[in-house]
Parts: C-alpha cells; sequence; structure tokens
C-alpha cells in the first residue's frame, strides 16, 4: 500500500496547517469514570503521553488505581486547535496523547511511567506497529522538573533492559509539557464506547525496572 513517507517527518513550518481560534467541545462527563473531563481537578496532579493510536492508550490509563479522569488529544505540534483529520495529514506535527489525572495519595508518577513503557514499542520511531506517522511517536511530556527526571531516568533505565534483551534502543521523546488539545468527544474514551474497537498498541514484552523496590508497584 502507499504510503506518504514525508507523514514520517515532522512537517516545514511552511506546510503547517492554520487551525483555528476554537477549542474543541468537551464532554461534560467521563464515559467510564463518571468524573468531569475538564476540570482544575484540586489536590490532583496531571500526566500526558504518547504512545501510539490513543484509543488504546488511554484505556491501559483509566483502568489504572489512582486515575480519577483521562483524555485524549493532540499535542506537541503546531495546529491550533487541530482536527483528527489534519492530524492524520501529518502536517500539523502533533502526537496522539493521553492526559492522565491522578491522585497522587493513591499512585506515583512512576507507577505511571511504567505502564507507559510496558505498553508499547518505544524503539520505532514514527509510528507503533502498523500505524505509522508522526502521530504515533512514542513521548512523555513532563508537567515539572521533577517529571522530567523520573521519565528521563526511567527512559535510561528502560533502555538498558531493552538493549540486553536484542532491542533496538529507544526513540521516546521526552519535552516539558507542551500546550494540549482536546480530541473530538467520539475519540474520548473511544473503546468503552465501541468494545469491538482497533487497538493497536502493544509492548515489548520487557519490565521496566523503575520502581521495583517500591511496594505501591
Amino acid at each position: 500500500m502507499f504510503f506518504d513517507r514525508k507523514k514520517l517527518e515532522m512537517p516545514d513550518p511552511a506546510t503547517v496547517l492554520p487551525g483555528r481560534d476554537e477549542k474543541m467541545p468537551v464532554a461534560r462527563r467521563h464515559f467510564v469514570l463518571d468524573g468531569p473531563l475538564d476540570d482544575a481537578f484540586e489536590g490532583k496532579r496531571f500526566a500526558m503521553f504518547g504512545m501510539g493510536c490513543f484509543w488504546g492508550a488511554e484505556r491501559k490509563f483509566w483502568e489504572a488505581p489512582g486515575v480519577v479522569s483521562t483524555a485524549v488529544g493532540y499535542a506537541a505540534g503546531t495546529t491550533p486547535n487541530p482536527t483528527y483529520r489534519e492530524v492524520c495529514t501529518g502536517r500539523t506535527g502533533h502526537n496522539e496523547v493521553v492526559r492522565v489525572v491522578y491522585d497522587p495519595d493513591e499512585t506515583s508518577y512512576e507507577a505511571l511511567l511504567k505502564i507507559f513503557w510496558e505498553n508499547h514499542d518505544p524503539t520505532q520511531g514514527m509510528r507503533q506497529g502498523n500505524d505509522r506517522g508522526t502521530q504515533y511517536r512514542s513521548g512523555v511530556y513532563a508537567y515539572d522538573a521533577e517529571q522530567r527526571a523520573a521519565a528521563e531516568a526511567s527512559r535510561e533505565a528502560y533502555l538498558q533492559a531493552l538493549v540486553s534483551t536484542g532491542h533496538d534502543a529507544i526513540t521516546t521523546e521526552v519535552l516539558d509539557v507542551p500546550e494540549f488539545y482536546f480530541a473530538e468527544d467520539d475519540h474520548q474514551q473511544y473503546l468503552a464506547k465501541n468494545p469491538g474497537g482497533y487497538c493497536g498498541i502493544g509492548g515489548t514484552g520487557v519490565s521496566c525496572p523503575i520502581g521495583v523496590n517500591s511496594p505501591e508497584l
């Protein structure tokens, strides 16, 4: 099947789509967890990950203990308030991401990182399995210096584990958190609304050693 190889490269600034000022409408309630989808979430913390198609990635996190809300969207690109169709062109620079809201009294950022690393293949560059394009790249987007340090440490630890078992080097980007744009409502909690829907993520089968001495992991 023909594939536009330009979709495997970040777009040239001259070709980036213009986007729009209007934000995407957001549902009031999470389809699975029944809490708010967009809120200040006082006393809670945020995390953001890109690990391939966001449908399957989001389910991994809403199933995790201590997670109070999840949402899928677009981040780490240029086009303001993009649509799914625009992101799929490869001309927005955005990644498909999951924004996770968690209770720090019930889980830890390291526990979320372990879910992230073990449930996709972070060595594949601009793709994840059969999903090819810049929107499927692996990424951790840190909300503060503590998260960034933890993400970078976990990347190094998992790199050693992967290389020792014959895998390629990690291609995951670790960046300060960019602006998050909500995806359309039909993408939110997609696999709960469509139980037989497509899920393209899958891990390497290699355990991430982060937090191995922590009882909560």
